[in-house]
């Protein structure tokens, strides 16, 4: 085997990786966005409805869902997700059935995973050290942004693929630091 042969086989090996994180990563994506559009829109009909990620005074959509950030452009932020989760899982269906994708739209797919890895980082902050409360759905939303945020970066800047995955876990590693420090007065009371 060559050395041609070699990186061929690499980039077809960073192209399944690539495809299977966005067609996974977007359906999970659109289906907790879906989820937490009916939850909202329940909330609306009744401001008493409890919603079903409420389970504890930390895991409580319900107090997320009331604020100014789960409305940061006036509607609520999920539909915000079922529109680019759906897109981002269009694009990886199309990858995993091997269409090659023109290079404008991988700009444009790295302008909008770029937009929603810094608005989840936000929205990470807003959770942890304004509102004081964490949604077990909208955490799903950020678990998948990232890794599509990562590997469509990878992919477009085509840099050794050796480690990809140490930075995925240093980068959860760090998130879960931060909620465990926020709430770190209520996990220590369960103790």
């Amino acid at each position: 085997m060559n050395q041609t042969e070699t990186v061929a086989e690499t980039r077809s090996g960073v192209h399944r990786i690539v495809a299977w994180v966005l067609a996974v990563g977007g359906g999970v994506g659109l289906l907790a966005s879906f989820v937490l559009t009916i939850e909202k829109i329940a909330l609306l009909r009744d401001p008493f409805y409890i919603p079903t990620c409420s389970i504890n005074p930390v895991l409580s959509c319900g107090s997320i869902m009331k604020t100014d950030q789960a409305a940061v452009f006036g509607f609520p932020n999920p539909l915000l997700g079922i529109a680019g989760f759906a897109v981002v899982t269009t694009l990886g269906v199309l990858l995993v059935a091997g269409v090659s994708l023109p290079w404008w739209v991988w700009i444009g797919l790295q302008a909008g995973a770029t937009a929603g890895v810094l608005f989840v980082h936000w929205l990470i902050y807003q959770s942890l050290y304004e509102i004081g409360a964490l949604c077990p759905y909208c955490m799903v939303v950020w678990a998948v942004t990232i890794p599509i945020f990562w590997y469509t970066t990878l992919r477009n800047m085509r840099p050794s693929f050796q480690y990809h995955s140490v930075v995925l876990v240093l980068w959860y590693l760090l998130i879960a630091a931060g909620v465990l420090q926020a709430f770190w007065f209520y996990w220590s009371s369960l103790v």
